[in-house]
């Protein structure tokens, strides 16, 4: 689903150049590299504070644990995202409480969160899922009336911007993931949380050191989680290509969009207009009425050798690990969720992406479209 050796070669030298220096450096844990990635990242996205820890699932984690989230609190989140979402709830003893998603932008619906508010509710979860920006406004409304924190999961959404502000400092805190299929990945884990909140930023940087400001004088439970030099430095060379890297998925989106146009069996991505879409997954609906629907078509995707993915077939609330009272859960009506979890289908979506490759992958959609429904795509 992407390329990053192509990505890889067109930046080798500047990229070769910042590994090595850090291995001259001999400086592998924190170090300068890791501060200067940290300023800058903040600096990119119009914010006060970033704190690089080992991963995504560890900036959740760390956010619950410095808002002090725990046994007996609820967290409402949706259920179409990757488990980490409500996992790093749970691992703190809280309880994830799923909401449906609007069915056009597979975020959270915040028409539907004040129904699932409890006096045990601690926090709201949105999702910028597949880097589409979840609608800011009306949930951080809700969270005020509420006296409730926002915690942005934003491990998909880095340089999408809402309103003309980044993803990710909207919220009391936000998460990011820099695995490396992100839009902006590492070559191995990383993660961040960030914050326009100092006193919460000094309790994260505790709390991922093992609670401890100095050395051997531990004043919290805390975590292990860092971002290491390396990563530091491979992130540092690729944020100054990150315009440049959504510019060409944003393009490749539109390329999508006009080949798929018209198709009455196919829906591309709304692009809400409030928000900047960043593609970190081109996801088209395939209509039911398709006869054998997503499945047969990625069974046929399959058989051509074209890459694709489902995100995700089966919804947090399914999962046997909530579902089957493995971790406690609950949630509301999931209509728009399960309708999702069966239609969705992702295809290839990269900063190397061709017109030529584009158009294959178009006409072997398209095809098995025309022959399974018998009519013209």
């Amino acid at each position: 689903m992407v390329d990053l050796r192509g990505q890889y070669l067109a930046i080798k030298e500047e990229m070769d150049a910042a590994l090595q220096a850090v291995l001259d450096s001999t400086q592998f844990i924190k170090g300068p590299e890791v501060g200067r990635f940290e300023c800058e990242l903040a600096g990119y996205l119009g914010g006060s504070y970033v704190l690089g820890v080992a991963n995504g699932t560890d900036a959740l984690q760390i956010a619950f644990m410095a808002l002090g989230i725990g046994p007996g609190d609820e967290v409402i989140t949706p259920s179409f995202t990757f488990v980490a979402t409500a996992e790093a709830a749970a691992l703190l003893g809280a309880t994830p409480v799923f909401c449906d998603i609007d069915p056009r932008t597979f975020n959270l619906d915040p028409a539907k969160i004040e129904a699932l508010i409890t006096p045990k509710t601690k926090a709201i979860v949105p999702v910028h899922l597949f880097g589409q920006p979840a609608d800011m406004d009306p949930i951080l409304e809700i969270a005020r009336r509420h006296n409730l924190y926002v915690v942005e999961d934003n491990a998909q959404g880095i340089g999408a911007t809402y309103k003309g502000r980044h993803t990710g400092f909207l919220g009391d805190i936000g998460t990011l993931s820099f695995f490396p299929s992100k839009n902006l990945g590492c070559y191995g884990d990383g993660g961040a949380v960030l914050t326009n909140n100092a006193a919460l930023y000094e309790r994260m940087k505790l709390i991922a050191n093992h609670g401890s400001r100095k050395k051997y004088h531990n004043e919290v439970v805390g975590v292990n989680s860092r971002l290491d030099a390396l990563q530091a430095a491979v992130l540092r060379v690729k944020l100054k290509h990150l315009d440049a890297y959504t510019e060409a998925r944003r393009t490749a989106a539109d390329r999508y969009d006009a080949l798929f146009a018209g198709n009455p069996y196919l829906t591309t991505p709304y692009r809400a207009p409030e928000g900047i879409h960043v593609f970190h997954q081109y996801t088209l609906r395939v209509s039911p009425e398709v006869p054998g629907g997503r499945d047969a078509l990625a069974a046929h995707l399959k058989k051509r050798g074209i890459p694709h993915a489902i995100y995700y077939p089966v919804p947090l609330h399914r999962l046997p690990v909530f579902a089957d009272g493995g971790a406690p859960a609950r949630h509301g009506d999931m209509t728009e969720t399960d309708r999702a979890a069966a239609e969705v289908l992702s295809l290839p979506m990269h900063t190397e992406l061709t017109e030529a490759q584009q158009a294959y992958i178009a006409e072997a959609v398209l095809g098995f479209v025309r022959t399974a429904t018998g009519e013209p795509a």
